[in-house]
């Protein structure tokens, strides 16, 4: 049994307007044939796999700010990055999809991607998949470690959603909506989640959004895709954030996970601590707060996954 899935409301590729059509064509150099929409993530925008008339493959992302007003700014961070990163990409291999383009005509903007030949893991995971991908994690972060591209610190890029526990600590009525536990606990976890920026800080490149819909299994490896979070941290960032969704979706508990990882081995039990507590925080809070304009889903993924992350913090406390 697996939870609610990370899945938005897509649009299909003619539903995209033929001026930002047009110049994806120009990008592609052929004119598109085919558009299979993609499943997985929340952006309520295109995600496809696109065919052109000489035969090229794309992946395809494109959003208009009418939809959600914050998803263009997160499309604009990834091509930064991802533009950044290109000589990496092909000189270390890395297993990140190359980016071709940025098509911005307000209130559009689209990103041309390398189509990777891959699936999304199998869900429930199968331990295999799990194992392959807290092993491509570890080898990313020995090959962004120091951080080769210059990208915000984790304080910075997370600093003013991981505030969850001293949101709620500061509203009563906030409290009032909470479980017992979070509610008998709260002032101490407002408390350590102050802390979790400073247990998080380090010189690795994260991904900051690990995710089965952000992850694609190809006959080389593992893929990770969509990096708009991208961000400096501590290297076992990325699997504590990706614990809690990996459980829910039929992994192992989060102990048992870290316990796989050379970094979650390595990483300070404190440290681990004050960010799965910054990761409860954020995920209690913001579940409790209606749907953003055209997310309509992902308030129950964060209700579900913070189900998770509180057990995990209640054992680790």
């Amino acid at each position: 049994m697996t939870g609610p899935a990370a899945q938005g409301v897509r649009i299909e590729w003619a539903q995209v307007p033929a001026a930002v059509r047009a110049a994806i064509e120009d990008v592609c150099g052929a004119a598109v044939v085919q558009a299979r929409t993609q499943p997985g993530g929340f952006s309520p925008g295109l995600a496809a796999r696109v065919r052109c008339a000489n035969g090229a493959r794309y992946f395809v992302k494109a959003v208009s700010a009418r939809a959600n007003p914050d998803t263009p700014g997160l499309h604009r961070q990834e091509a930064h990055v991802l533009a950044a990163l290109e000589p990496l990409i092909i000189t270390r291999q890395l297993p990140i999809p190359r980016l071709y383009a940025a098509v911005d005509r307000p209130p559009w903007i689209a990103l041309v991607l390398q189509d990777v030949a891959g699936r999304q893991p199998r869900l429930p995971w199968r331990t295999a998949e799990l194992r392959q991908v807290v092993a491509a994690l570890d080898q990313l972060n020995d090959a962004l470690t120091p951080a080769p591209v210059p990208v915000p610190a984790i304080r910075e890029r997370l600093g003013a959603e991981l505030t969850g526990w001293r949101t709620l600590a500061s509203s009563s009525r906030g409290r009032d909506h909470l479980d017992p536990w979070s509610r008998a606990h709260l002032d101490q976890l407002a408390e350590l989640e102050a802390t979790w920026a400073d247990h998080a800080a380090g010189d690795t490149l994260l991904h900051a959004d690990i995710r089965a819909d952000n992850i694609l299994i190809t006959r080389q490896g593992v893929m990770v895709v969509d990096w708009p979070y991208a961000c400096r941290g501590a290297a076992f960032t990325d699997l504590v954030l990706f614990a809690p969704s990996a459980a829910l979706q039929g992994g192992p508990q989060p102990a048992d996970l870290i316990a796989w990882s050379r970094s979650g081995g390595a990483a300070s039990p404190q440290a681990v601590t004050a960010l799965v507590c910054a990761l409860a925080g954020y995920l209690t809070e913001r579940s409790l707060r209606p749907p953003p304009p055209g997310l309509p889903t992902i308030r129950a993924f964060q209700a579900a996954h913070a189900v998770i992350g509180r057990r995990w913090l209640a054992e680790r406390l």
